[in-house]
């Protein structure tokens, strides 16, 4: 699996487990989902994402986005 495609199932996991979170607990935690929509907005135009960064260091195979 690539950077692209694990950032990808990350930010999604990350936004669906928010979005729960707000509804089970305190609505608070769409924050979370917010700043990672937020995240994924300016990756797209800079290339800069700290989790690719990580899993790149990790050894993870560069994909298409971010190399």
């Amino acid at each position: 699996m690539s950077i692209d495609r694990v950032v990808m199932a990350f930010a999604g996991t990350v936004v669906l487990a928010s979005l729960a979170l707000s509804q089970l607990h305190d609505p608070r935690w769409l924050w979370l989902a917010a700043f990672v929509g937020a995240n994924l907005f300016q990756a797209a135009f800079t290339g800069f994402c700290p989790l690719a960064i990580v899993l790149k260091r990790l050894g993870v195979k560069p994909g298409q986005a971010f190399a």
